[in-house]
Order: structure tokens, then C-alpha cells, then sequence
């Protein structure tokens, strides 16, 4: 058997997350289903990074074992990406050592949350329209906390099931592209919910509604209710996933 990393994108708006779920379509089922139309025989995938339903990604993985060579599963993109639907598609598919796992092995995960500014219907499905004055400053301040923190408990929804809430930032800021503002977050691993929740949270800095000194208390007081997950999914998607060669 040979083991595939699969590189995928796709617009997460019509979906109920990454994962395969009972009952509800997700990016896992479409391809899952794609790849055993094709090749005629049943692919189980397993993720690299899950998104959370309406979440987006420019580049996520499954890896998967199967009988078929490199070559082959090259020359078959073209036709899966015709049999899956047009908000979901195969990048690339490259063959890995055969102990090689597309989530243990990620060494980072970078995020993006897009608000835009004045009110853009192409922008729609894809950014959260925020027409209202931030100080990009305060923002930035806190945006340096957040690599600073460890212990993200208080920025994770309610009954996520995870061992530790400890979490490695390498990268938090903020910045302007044309007229949207993109808060940027790259770390070894994330809660259910935290970008979002950090992202909310840090929007209330940035319009004054909650001071510098508050937001980083927060690390420590763990007051859950002073979190702010109300920003929408459709904002959020996951950048890039960095393997340790490249």
C-alpha cells in the first residue's frame, strides 16, 4: 500500500465542518465520495486540520492509504476535481513515507480572519463586513499577548475534548489589504472556537470596549463570559498547514 498526503481547498459555506459526520455533508464525505467514483473502490481519509462549519481553507490535507502508484493518482486530479462539487478542490497529491501522518506531522497551522470595511457582495461568503472605526494599534497590542500566552482554556468552546489547552503561537498581528482588515495567527495547534473567540475578543479592544490590561487578564481570570464568539465562520480560514519540510 502506498500513503498519499492530499492537498485540498474549498469554500466552507455550504458545509458542516471538515470531518465526516452522521447526517450532514462535509468536505471528508465530498471527497471520500469523489475518489470512490473514480477509482471504483471505497478511500478512507484522514484529516490534517479540521474547520468548523462555514470555515474555509486554502490549504488543508488528508493523507490515505491505497494500492494505486504516484503517477496514477497525478494523472487522476483533473477527473476528481471534475466529480467534486465547484466549492471544493484537489491541489496536489504527493506519496510520503508510509508512517507519515497529515496532522502529527504539521508543525504549524496559519489562520486568517478577514473583515472588509465598506460593504462588498463579492466578499459575501468569504469576510465578516465590519463597518466600524478600530485603532489598529490597540488591536496589534493585543495581538502580541497572544504569543506570549500559553494556556488558551478560556478561548475554546464549551466541551471541547481535548487533553491540554496549552497551544504555541509563533505568529499574532494584524494588518490593512486594501480596505480589509486580516488578523493573522499561526501556532502549533488550536482550540475549538479560539481563533474566532480571540479574534471577537480583540475587536472589542480594538473599538475600546475593553482595555489592553483587560484583555490579557483574561489569560489568568479565565472569565469565559467576556469572550467574544459571535464573529461568523464565513470569515475565518485556515491559510496554510507547514509540514516539517516546507
Amino acid at each position: 500500500m502506498n500513503r498519499f498526503f492530499i492537498e485540498v481547498a474549498y469554500l466552507g459555506t455550504a458545509y458542516a465542518g471538515f470531518q465526516k459526520q452522521q447526517n450532514a455533508n462535509t468536505i471528508q464525505a465530498e471527497i471520500e465520495k469523489a475518489l470512490e467514483v473514480f477509482f471504483r473502490k471505497n478511500v478512507e481519509l484522514t484529516g490534517s486540520s479540521r474547520t468548523d462549519a462555514g470555515v474555509h481553507a486554502r490549504q488543508n490535507f488528508f493523507h490515505t492509504d491505497t494500492d494505486v502508484d504516484e503517477m496514477e493518482f497525478q494523472k487522476a486530479i483533473y477527473h476528481i476535481n471534475a466529480i467534486l462539487p465547484d466549492d471544493i478542490v484537489m491541489l496536489s497529491v504527493k506519496q510520503v513515507n508510509a508512517d507519515a501522518h497529515c496532522r502529527f506531522d504539521a508543525v504549524s497551522r496559519t489562520y486568517q480572519y478577514t473583515l472588509y470595511l465598506n460593504k462588498d457582495p463579492f466578499m459575501k461568503d468569504r469576510g465578516f463586513f465590519y463597518p466600524y472605526h478600530v485603532d489598529v494599534e490597540l488591536l496589534n497590542a493585543a495581538a502580541s499577548i497572544i504569543k506570549s500566552a500559553s494556556d488558551f482554556e478560556v478561548f475554546a468552546k464549551k466541551n471541547s475534548q481535548v487533553h491540554t489547552f496549552i497551544c504555541k503561537i509563533f505568529k499574532s498581528e494584524w494588518k490593512f489589504n486594501d480596505d480589509h482588515l486580516i488578523y493573522e495567527v499561526e501556532g502549533n495547534r488550536f482550540l475549538r472556537g479560539m481563533v474566532r473567540g480571540l479574534t471577537g475578543t480583540m475587536l472589542k479592544v480594538g473599538r475600546k470596549k475593553m482595555s489592553v490590561q483587560e484583555f490579557e487578564q483574561l489569560f489568568i481570570s479565565k472569565i469565559s463570559s467576556k469572550i467574544d464568539f459571535s464573529v461568523p465562520a464565513r470569515g475565518l480560514s485556515l491559510d496554510r498547514v507547514r509540514f516539517l519540510e516546507g
